[in-house]
């Protein structure tokens, strides 16, 4: 229980909560997480509750949203837009349907809203569809006019009496339709949202311009659709979700009803949408819902709950800010405000120094974050962060939290800088400053040693059978390996003694070790964990320039197609550095010929073609293909196939992705695809399109 405020806390308060008000609507720049921005509210209406008397006008609980100042025209809504009452337990469920009940019970007829009151943890059991539900995405509103059957306007939810016109916006939005067959004027009200594949598209666009990130897929949304440019809206793709009307003339009797009216116009709808009997499949429902929260191609906070009798919402109207007969079931919060205390620094296997925030703890969805990524000092610029801020963190699902936002307007004065480290935080060594990046490249560094073995024997790279991460680091430990070329000149003494290690295991670990030195190119290039150079980007080097990629210059690599100047200078300063120790593994290791290698095996030519693609290597050119489930062959082999026909292979979703190619038990990544509309494709399917081509 929160400390209860004095009149001066309560002002104070409301003065806070009127900016962050303001700051949240009118300039799509939250000063404060929602979590934060719910629970001051909510100390806000519990001394309201107490001191009826001391309520301020300026409350921002008896406002739906303050006056909107903007370059827009006003529009006036012909009917209010309000705002919903927040739950966020079972508990708070059940007070709302209670009071439901009683408000019901004291304005109409002896039927009674419910037949039944049962204990808490019952349902509160009714006719058939008593409740009405569905997700509650996280948006911008807004309130689009027709008449007969026109799209006249489109207007912001604004402070709910009167929002701001942006008809030319909506108008090149897709998803709105710009007639509908129906003659009568109706105000139709929905959210606007953007997928979250096309939020981090533009985010990732918006930094590559040096323009500032949108914290959210809520504000980007928002600010998307109040751009004085149609042109900007237009290419944001938004979609609208419609919730609700607002003026009409529909004769139907259950709110079910209209939105089934409504969607059949031509407008999008959720596959979740559903009415429930009773509030146990009020909760059932909840609980799927919040299960889909990361498989959702939007952003949701909650589930909007109202009772599906339009006669019976009519009988409970209205408080000064938001419906009787609805509210907002919302989720557990996945960003939260805390405190930047400190910054540590990590080593990467390749050397790279990571900062990593250490945060005052507090409790997302379960788990308690002390910590989150800030990527590199760059980012720590871009967020303008210090020691002592007021931050905005979120965690999805198991992604490591990061912070969205610094919320610099509530500085101190007390602040301090971060500064950019000059040596290794583990051996001492001086650091490589590259500008976004931070590099110890002492490869004797014992924070690197360790993750350089793990990777340089991993699958993707020498691929040396059970030699997995728990045997590396045992090694490493028992002081048997040193460095990765160490593995290579391990005999049957080394292991004399060791726990665990039998005959028959060592010499099997002996002969994967033996035949890992009979490796191809590319696979050592990627083994060699050099920043930016993966797997795709190694095959490219090593189909150009073979084994003398390691006296090509930075000119020469920038030349290879998709590598920018950031890798080309990687791989160059990589080559500088470390140069005499590849030539060693020159020694140690023998080079397959790329060409000849699995693209033989596979029934590919020395050009990387079957017969059959022949003088047409670039069938796939400017294709990107995601590989997803079981096929008939390893991913590699289909993956060596399409980049051989210039296509690309990436290992996630997005809007620019053009097939997906799937098999058995392809998961989130196929359903993903199929949010998207992107096409998805089988092995049968695969064939025939390299061989339509």
């Amino acid at each position: 229980m929160s400390e209860k405020l004095s009149e001066k806390e309560y002002l104070q308060s409301v003065a806070i909560a009127s900016e962050w008000m303001r700051a949240y609507y009118e300039k799509d720049e939250p000063l404060a997480s929602d979590e934060e921005y719910d629970a001051l509210i909510r100390r806000l209406r519990e001394f309201e509750s107490a001191n009826p008397s001391l309520v301020s006008a300026n409350s921002p609980t008896q406002k739906v949203a303050p006056n909107i100042q903007s370059e827009f025209s006003k529009l006036k809504h012909s009917a209010k837009m309000w705002s919903m009452e927040d739950i966020f337990s079972e508990a708070e469920l059940i007070a709302w349907a209670k009071r439901c009940e009683k408000t019901s019970s004291q304005n109409s007829a002896p039927n009674s809203l419910f037949s039944e009151l049962e204990s808490q943890n019952s349902a509160l059991n009714s006719n058939d569809d008593t409740f009405f539900v569905e997700p509650k995405f996280d948006g911008a509103s807004l309130n689009l006019t027709y008449e007969n059957g026109e799209l006249v306007s489109g207007a912001t939810r604004g402070d709910g009496e009167v929002g701001e016109d942006i008809t030319q916006n909506v108008r090149v939005i897709a998803s709105i339709p710009q007639r509908i067959n129906y003659k009568e004027r109706i105000e139709i009200r929905g959210e606007i949202v953007i997928l979250k594949a096309d939020f981090d598209e533009l985010n990732q666009k918006r930094a590559a311009s040096g323009q500032s990130l949108f914290a959210n897929p809520r504000n980007a949304a928002s600010g998307s659709l109040r751009q004085l440019d149609t042109s900007i809206t237009k290419e944001r793709n938004l979609k609208f979700y419609p919730w609700g009307v607002g003026e009409n003339s529909l004769k139907f009797k259950k709110h079910s009803e209209v939105m089934d009216f409504v969607r059949n116009l031509g407008f999008l709808k959720d596959d979740f949408v559903r009415v429930c009997r009773s509030l146990d499949e009020v909760i059932a429902a909840y609980k799927g819902l919040l299960s889909q929260r990361e498989s959702k191609a939007m952003m949701m906070d909650g589930m909007v709950v109202r009772l599906n009798n339009l006669e019976k919402c009519a009988q409970l109207g209205y408080t000064v800010k938001f419906p009787r007969f609805m509210a907002a079931f919302k989720f557990p919060a996945l960003e939260k405000t805390t405190t930047l205390l400190g910054v540590n620094l990590q080593v990467g296997r390749s050397g790279v120094i990571t900062p990593v925030a250490v945060l005052e703890a507090v409790v997302i969805e379960g788990v308690t974050v002390r910590s989150a990524t800030l990527h590199n000092f760059d980012e720590i610029a871009r967020l303008d962060a210090k020691i002592g801020d007021k931050v905005s963190i979120i965690r999805s699902g198991d992604v490591i939290p990061k912070i969205t936002k610094v919320f610099t307007e509530r500085r101190t004065g007390n602040e301090r800088n971060i500064a950019r480290p000059t040596h290794c935080p583990e051996c001492g060594s001086e650091l490589l400053d590259e500008g976004i990046l931070i590099k110890c490249q002492n490869l004797s560094c014992e924070a690197r040693v360790v993750g350089a073995l793990i990777y340089f024997v991993s699958k993707k790279c020498l691929n040396i059978d059970g030699l997995g991460a728990s045997i590396v680091e045992f090694l490493f430990k028992e002081g048997k390996i040193k460095s990765i070329e160490d593995i290579f000149f391990l005999t049957s003494a080394d292991f004399e003694g060791l726990e665990g290690f039998k005959d028959k295991k060592i010499n099997n670990l002996l002969n994967a070790i033996k035949n890992a030195r009979k490796t191809q190119l590319y696979r050592f290039i990627n083994a060699l964990g050099i920043e930016h150079i993966g797997e795709v980007a190694a095959k490219k080097i090593a189909r150009n320039f073979g084994k003398a990629w390691i006296d090509k210059s930075e000119d020469d690599f920038s030349t290879l197609e998709d590598f920018g100047e950031v890798m080309a200078r990687s791989v160059s300063e990589f080559l500088r550095v470390n140069y005499e120790r590849i030539l060693k593994f020159y020694e140690i290791l023998d080079f397959d010929d790329l060409q000849n290698s699995n693209l033989t095996s596979q029934g590919l030519n020395s050009q990387g073609l079957t017969q059959d693609f022949q003088g047409v290597s670039q069938i796939l050119a400017g294709k990107s293909f995601v590989i997803t489930g079981t096929l008939s062959r390893p991913r590699d082999e289909f993956s060596t196939l399409i980049e051989s026909l210039g296509g690309k292979v990436s290992g996630s979703v997005s809007s620019k992705t053009s097939f997906v190619l799937y098999g058995e038990n392809a998961g989130s990544k196929f359903d993903k695809a199929q949010n998207l509309g992107i096409r998805c494709i089988d092995e049968r399917e695969f064939n025939a399109l390299i061989q339509s081509r």
